[in-house]
């Protein structure tokens, strides 16, 4: 096939290939990374969750405080008996009668309706917490997105480099070979080169455009929506400081974490149910008035009357419910204790790795640039020896491929340190 087809004919097909070289479709937005994860955590299904538990709690203290205040009931009675009742033209008991009255039921000691009610806040607290810490997640979410966009068009970027130089290449051994100071081989190998970037080219973009998918789906638009560019992250003073002790951290990012807030508040909630649990055995008083009023009245009743009831309930027995629930209160609030002493630790631990992640993040960024600078210079160096004939096609497919795995380090690089940056400000509390 190759004695078939010159070389003018096989450029003209990688020609027509690069024409015609398939590209995903391009996305209609473009946003920087402030503007994402503020759309995210607006915008997102998980955040309406969020506000719904809220709600939901603030439903729930409402309920719980109306136990402890005044309540007031109406009744209305019609009575028909078969015949009334009548003694010398008086009538004892009407055949059709109608009873009105009202139940106004204050409660005056009602220690564990009492305790329900501060329980119900700390729900709702409890909630806030979530609210906040859903919002944290998905900020990261979105922040992950926007990072593997900026590293997928990095390599992309890398991969286009390095097509554009091997086509110089085959360019310049098409042409030796048209001379006669080349060979066939020579040009093939090129040509395989700028086939196998070629490949490549289509697999980076296709990664693209998936990630600027799940971007899009994050920020609930209605397509691929593209990072605009970096992030600006600003480090607080105290980001390169030595990693300390759990103890010294501790207070520090039960103040600023949204997650261990949440686990704080788990516990809070946790130890008040179980501080209230002597509450359920204390009596309660109730302060109970009733008017009533009937048409038409009676013989011996009076039409217009009203009731005062002091109701009081003394607990006395119960077969051990109240034990057995509060040692399934102990266990709640045992669990929420080990659930913020581990969350703790971690987040103690992620400050000191991410701290050192920064610091060897920028280091290894710093070795990969000069890296793939020295590996473009080599491909300048070697090309210029190629055309002059003091080095072989094979050191210059080499120096491609090296200069293109030089690139691609760059990026991978770039997106470590970007990420480092990123959980130093997680761990401490400062994003979103």
């Amino acid at each position: 096939m190759a004695q078939v087809f010159g070389p003018a004919v096989t450029l003209a097909v990688v020609t027509l290939a690069t024409a015609v070289y398939a590209q995903a479709p391009a996305p209609v937005e473009r946003v920087t990374f402030e503007q994402a994860i503020d759309r995210a955590v607006a915008n997102n299904p998980s955040t309406a969750v969020a506000a719904a538990g809220i709600l939901r709690a603030e439903g729930l203290l409402r309920q719980a405080r109306a136990a402890t205040l005044l309540q007031v009931d109406g009744n209305v009675t019609t009575t028909t008996l078969n015949t009334g009742v009548s003694f010398e033209d008086t009538v004892v008991s009407p055949r059709h009668q109608v009873t009105g009255s009202l139940t106004l039921d204050q409660p005056v000691i009602a220690a564990a309706a009492w305790a329900r009610r501060a329980q119900a806040q700390d729900d709702r607290q409890v909630a806030e917490l979530s609210a906040a810490e859903a919002r944290r997640q998905i900020a990261v979410a979105t922040a992950d997105a926007y990072f593997s966009i900026l590293t997928r068009l990095r390599v992309l970027d890398g991969d286009n480099r390095a097509r554009d130089t091997a086509r110089a290449h085959f360019d310049l051994a098409t042409e030796l070979e048209q001379q006669g100071t080349g060979s066939r081989l020579n040009a093939l190998r090129a040509q395989q080169q700028l086939s196998t970037f070629e490949r490549q080219i289509e697999f980076a973009s296709l990664a693209v455009y998936l990630a600027q998918e799940a971007l899009g789906v994050l920020l609930v638009a209605n397509g691929p929506v593209d990072a605009a560019g970096e992030p600006s992250f600003v480090l607080p003073p105290d980001a390169a400081a030595p990693g300390g002790t759990t103890m010294d951290l501790a207070p520090v990012l039960l103040q600023s974490r949204p997650d261990l807030r949440l686990f704080s508040g788990q516990r809070q909630a946790a130890q008040r149910v179980l501080s209230d649990s002597s509450k359920d055995r204390w009596p309660s008083l109730n302060a109970v008035f009733v008017p009533q009023s009937i048409y038409p009245g009676q013989f011996f009743t009076a039409s217009n009357s009203w009731r005062f009831l002091l109701q009081a309930r003394v607990p006395v027995f119960d077969g051990g419910t109240r034990e057995a629930l509060k040692v399934q209160r102990q266990a709640a609030v045992d669990v929420a204790q080990a659930n913020l002493t581990d969350a703790l630790g971690r987040a103690s631990s992620e400050v000191r790795a991410a701290r050192e992640a920064v610091a060897s993040g920028g280091r290894g960024l710093a070795r990969a640039q000069a890296a793939a600078d020295q590996a473009q210079q080599v491909v300048n160096i070697v090309n210029i020896s190629f055309k002059a004939g003091a080095a072989t096609n094979i050191e210059v497919i080499d120096a491609e491929r090296s200069a293109r795995d030089a690139d691609t380090a760059v990026a991978v690089a770039e997106d470590i340190l970007r990420r480092a940056q990123l959980d130093l400000l997680l761990a401490l509390g400062r994003f979103p």
